[in-house]
Order: structure tokens, then C-alpha cells, then sequence
């Protein structure tokens, strides 16, 4: 194991056990989801009788979908944890330390990476008693949690960056708020793509949240569209990428200004 992974891999246990310890935080993180995927699973379960839908099932089509917004919705304040780091002192006193500067921004990636797949087996395994099938089987449930993580991992590197940056709460969390909620209603969470108004649809072309739900949804299907799955996976996984950079040019930016 190189010294590289080893010391990101020690960060994201540090973080972890710092999330350890706030057991509210815990129940919330992984209870919170499955409300949403039992709210709106009993509030719009009629709307597949509309004409468009592909599907007989209301919980089969939102499964994915809520798997992929707690995968938002968490990464996106994975910055939280940074901010406070740089606000304690803790950001300044690693970098006395020999500890390599790259770990510093993988640690909390992988931090976000980590809790997005607990909750996304949580709402996976809720999903299948209240009644969602997977036809894509193990291999599929696999593919939706790939997406999820490599979507976590994006929202995660453009927070930690966003924190670095503005290194205000407020700045961050208008921030995120400000992001989230539009990606997930610009997409196919809730309704079928045949039922969106036509701009909506546009948007929802170019919205990774929504590549992360078509390729997850498509691999838990009984016929799998690889030509769909794999450009948006690998749209995904550049995302993931550019994120990361951006959140280090952000990390050095900080450590020039001190």
C-alpha cells in the first residue's frame, strides 16, 4: 500500500469516526432517505397509470431515483467537514505535519464516497420490502452503486472546494442549496422522461444527476442498454476527475494564502 492511500485511507477513518460520534447524525443520515423513498413512494404511486410510463411499479422506478438524490444531497455538504477543519485550526496543523498534501482532499471524498454506498444499500434493501424488484440482479444493484459513489465523489470535490474558497458557512451552504435542488428536479427522479416539459427534458440532457439515475435505472432492467449505461458512467467518472482537481487547485490555493 503506498504511503499516498495509506494516509488517505487514515484521514477518512478520522472522519468517519468523527460522524461515529454524533449518533443523531447517523440516524438522521440514514433514516432521512428512506422517508423519501416511502413518502414519495405512497404519494405518486398513481402516476404510472398516466400514458408514457414504462413501468407497472412506482417503487421499482424510484428506487434508483432516491438512491442518486441521498447521494447529492450528502456529498453535497461533505464540505462541512472540511470548513470545519480550516476553522479549528486542525486544516493548518497537518500541513506542519510530513503527511502528503493529496490525502488531505482524498480523505474526504472517500468519507462522502463511504456513507453515500451505507445509505444507498439501506434505501436498496427498504426498496426490495416494500416491494421494488431488481431484474438487473446483483450486477445492476452494482452499476446504481458505482453511479451513486462517482456522482457522491464529484458533489463531495466541488464542496470541499467551495469551502476552501468562500471558508464561510453561510457562502457554503447557500452554495449547495443553491445547486441541489435544481440538479434533482431537472431530472427523471420523480417523473418519466416522457412526462417532462420539453425544456426540462433539454436540461435534463446535460444533468449528471440525471446520467447517474438513466444508467443506474437501465442496469437494474432485465434488458440492459449498454450504449446508454457506459457513456454516462464514463461522463460520470470524468466529472468525478475534474472535481478532484478542482478541489486540489482550491486546497492550494489555501495553503498559498497562508
Amino acid at each position: 500500500m503506498t504511503a499516498v492511500l495509506r494516509q488517505s485511507l487514515a484521514i477518512t477513518a478520522r472522519q468517519l469516526r468523527a460522524l461515529w460520534r454524533q449518533p443523531v447524525y447517523v440516524a438522521v443520515t440514514l433514516v432521512q432517505p428512506v422517508i423519501w423513498l416511502l413518502l414519495f413512494g405512497a404519494l405518486f404511486k398513481r402516476v404510472v397509470d398516466l400514458p408514457g410510463f414504462a413501468t407497472d411499479s412506482y417503487v421499482d422506478y424510484l428506487t434508483p431515483g432516491v438512491v442518486i438524490m441521498s447521494a447529492l444531497f450528502s456529498a453535497g455538504w461533505n464540505g462541512m467537514g472540511m470548513l470545519n477543519d480550516l476553522q479549528r485550526g486542525v486544516l493548518d496543523r497537518f500541513l506542519t505535519t510530513p503527511a502528503r498534501r493529496g490525502p488531505l482532499v482524498a480523505g474526504p471524498l472517500l468519507q462522502a464516497v463511504t456513507i453515500v454506498l451505507i445509505q444507498s444499500l439501506v434505501i436498496i434493501a427498504i426498496g426490495a420490502i416494500v416491494g421494488a424488484t431488481f431484474p438487473g440482479g446483483a450486477g445492476g444493484i452494482a452499476i446504481l452503486l458505482a453511479c451513486a459513489g462517482l456522482l457522491a465523489a464529484a458533489m463531495a470535490g466541488l464542496s470541499n472546494g467551495l469551502a476552501l474558497i468562500t471558508r464561510q458557512e453561510e457562502s457554503l451552504v447557500g452554495a449547495v442549496q443553491f445547486l441541489v435542488l435544481p440538479l434533482t428536479f431537472l431530472s427523471t427522479v420523480f417523473m418519466a422522461p416522457a412526462l417532462l416539459p420539453g425544456w426540462i427534458g433539454d436540461v435534463a440532457r446535460f444533468n449528471p444527476v440525471n446520467w447517474a439515475i438513466e444508467a443506474g435505472r437501465s442496469a437494474l432492467s432485465a434488458d440492459v442498454d449498454w450504449s446508454l449505461v457506459g457513456p454516462r458512467i464514463g461522463g460520470l467518472l470524468l466529472l468525478a476527475v475534474v472535481s478532484g482537481l478542482y478541489a486540489t487547485r482550491a486546497f492550494r490555493a489555501y495553503q498559498r494564502s497562508l
